[in-house]
């Protein structure tokens, strides 16, 4: 099974908690997908886009199940991509863990390395 991971803000997650499902954020809502990472590549895209944020969830999802609506699609230096062409049904989050700041970077729960 393909674990991707989606980084977003607390208040994003709870909406998306409530309605069931996640449209995207601003981000992915002027790209047209959702854009995630995989366990390699979420520390730096934590870095490069969430700097000193500290108010954020990190979602682990069932990349497999997600369908043809999934893509791998190259971006930051070449590297593929997971970008999902499609609203994220909450039920396929495996679990979602606080990515707390701790002055000088995000501390990544050890399940995202498993």
């Amino acid at each position: 099974m393909a674990t991707i991971f989606k980084i977003l803000d607390l208040e994003s997650f709870v909406q998306a908690q409530l309605a069931g499902q996640f449209l995207g954020a601003e981000i992915d809502l002027k790209d047209g997908y959702i854009h995630f990472s995989t366990a390699e590549q979420a520390e730096e895209t934590a870095r490069l886009h969430f700097i000193e944020q500290d108010d954020l969830m990190l979602l682990a999802v069932d990349g497999d199940a997600l369908g043809e609506a999934l893509r791998w699609e190259a971006s930051r230096g070449g590297q593929l991509f997971p970008h999902l062409y499609q609203k994220l049904d909450m039920h396929h989050v495996k679990w979602a863990k606080p990515l707390p700041w701790d002055g000088t970077r995000h501390l990544f729960p050890p399940e995202t390395f498993e």
